[in-house]
């Protein structure tokens, strides 16, 4: 399978996922129409062309939360990757790992942090809900605790879900088990049935210990996702600060007034998100919400962002923008849809590649000058 960028490796899982994981995975919230603004926005901004520049040496690796990146960028959290391929999880882990880059595990993970850590040994970050049973909650920060987890990112922007139509289509979070509507249309993905029965029955890591939860994931993940505190707040934030020892990363925030309370409440380091498009929907794409967040905290917080992430050029037109470093989302599960932790680690290389080309037609030398250089190397469109 050749997989020359990142719609490649979406054209091929859709081909090879069941529709209702695929839509899962590639859906946004009611129009979508943030979904496409989180792509489209890059558009905003032109690369300054320089020439006549010696760039035949470059240096893509950086600085952020705690790490050397050999890459300016890392896999962040989505849930269910035990679905897209066999150990998706895994696979995608050590995909990153290989790379010289990181992995944040999702709190909707097939594989627990325990198990992730057990088969693996490169950087593990973990992605935290609140959940209304706080000793729950506190059971699975202690599970991140013992795997050695230095980076926990609390998810702030999904107290409410909102509608996401092609879920609601396919039944996707509201079926509790697979019914024959549902194994006839899994059938039709011979290859990926196949991958699946190999990996073992798939359960929520994080929760499979306790039984009041059910014993599917489908079930597991209906009730986890009904026990998700709608009334979250910056008590709870607070809460959390008060119990994790490690970095404390918010991600979804797209305000830089919100930015400036979670510098206040003692975070160490932000995620502009949207969550891909799929919460509110006609919000900022995150790519046009960067600047004033970077210029509302001049420098006192790492910002990291997501959303829309398909090219090298995007993650060079972050970091110009004051990004420490970016989570790609989507794009690396495409590829583990399509080809399991190949298809990852093509994504991650093309991605590279892409950044690196970019760099040198620019006349930079280095991810490191790119952020010194900042928003002097874009242009308004």
């Amino acid at each position: 399978m050749t997989l020359i960028n990142v719609e490649d490796a979406r054209r091929a899982a859709r081909r090879r996922l069941p529709r209702i994981f695929f839509d899962y995975l590639d859906g946004g919230a009611f129009g979508e129409q943030t979904m496409a603004a989180n792509t489209g926005d890059f558009a905003r901004w032109t690369l300054r062309q320089r020439v006549l520049v010696d760039a035949s040496m470059r240096d893509l690796s950086t600085t952020f939360l705690g790490r050397r990146h050999a890459v300016p960028f890392m896999l962040g959290p989505v849930g269910f990757l035990g679905l897209y391929a066999g150990h998706g999880e895994v696979q995608a882990a050590q995909a990153a790992h290989d790379a010289g880059t990181a992995l944040c595990l999702s709190t909707f993970s097939i594989a627990s942090i325990g198990e992730l850590r057990e088969k693996t040994t490169g950087a593990l970050d973990f992605q935290l809900y609140v959940l209304n049973d706080r000793g729950l909650s506190e059971e699975i920060i202690a599970q991140a605790q013992a795997a050695g987890v230095e980076n926990l990112y609390l998810t702030v922007d999904t107290a409410i879900t909102s509608v996401r139509e092609r879920d609601v289509r396919n039944g996707f979070r509201s079926l509790t088990r697979v019914g024959p509507g549902l194994l006839a249309k899994l059938a039709l993905h011979p290859r990926w049935c196949v991958d699946m029965s190999r990996a073992g029955t798939p359960r929520v890591g994080a929760i499979a210990h306790r039984p009041e939860f059910g014993a599917g994931l489908l079930e597991q993940a209906s009730h986890l996702s009904r026990g998700i505190d709608t009334s979250l707040s910056w008590r709870d934030v607070e809460w959390l600060r008060a119990r994790w020892p490690g970095r404390l990363v918010l991600k979804g925030l797209l305000d830089p007034e919100d930015a400036r309370l979670a510098k206040a409440a003692g975070v160490d380091a932000i995620v502009v998100s949207n969550h891909g498009g799929r919460q509110l929907d006609g919000a900022s794409s995150t790519i046009a919400a960067l600047p004033a967040i970077v210029d509302a905290l001049e420098g006192g917080m790492e910002i990291l962002v997501d959303g829309g992430f398909r090219r090298g050029a995007d993650i060079v037109k972050a970091l110009a923008l004051g990004a420490s470093g970016v989570l790609l989302g989507r794009a690396y599960v495409y590829g583990l849809g399509a080809a399991g932790g190949a298809g990852v680690a093509r994504v991650i290389a093309h991605l590279t590649e892409e950044v690196d080309i970019t760099l040198a037609l620019m006349g930079l030398t280095s991810v490191a000058e790119l952020k010194n250089v900042g928003r002097v190397a874009l242009r308004p469109a």
